[in-house]
């Protein structure tokens, strides 16, 4: 019984590797944040790829241009194989994202700077927050992290 769960589980590991590892990324920032750094640090340490960036005064336009509803911007912007990327969206979710590939989904978002998600780790202080699935289909929760 392990087993026959143990495989189905482990190939979809390996394909979700494969996925974020073949993906193109290119990070927005504004030159001045830091937890913008610390972000890409979290992705690329998870995911094992290198992260262009790409530093600008504008992210409104970035966002703007991008897609992103207002109501969830948050300090950068990430394009992942063509799928949007709005703030501290954990890597997990990128790597799911890119795997499932959902219909009607054009990004994830984690809107504000909320304290505990990636990026913006505070000791044991954690906030609640949601990752959004945005696009042509609406709005969708994709992933809830407890505050604590």
């Amino acid at each position: 019984m392990i087993r026959r769960l143990l495989v189905p589980a482990l190939m979809a590991l390996a394909a979700c590797s494969t996925a974020v590892q073949a993906a193109t990324y290119e990070l927005f920032r504004d030159p001045n944040c830091g937890c913008c750094e610390k972000w890409a640090e979290h992705v690329q340490d998870e995911h094992e790829v290198e992260i262009p960036e790409v530093t600008t005064q504008d992210m409104a336009q970035v966002k703007t241009a991008n897609g992103v509803p207002q109501d969830l911007w948050s300090c950068h912007t990430m394009i992942v194989d063509g799928y949007v990327i709005e703030g501290h969206v954990p890597a997990a979710d990128i790597a799911r994202l890119l795997a499932e590939r959902p219909e009607g989904v054009a990004g994830l978002a984690v809107a504000g700077m909320p304290l505990g998600s990636p990026g913006m780790e505070a000791g044991n202080r954690k906030q609640a927050y949601q990752v959004i699935a945005f696009g042509e289909k609406g709005r969708s929760v994709f992933a809830s992290y407890p505050g604590a």
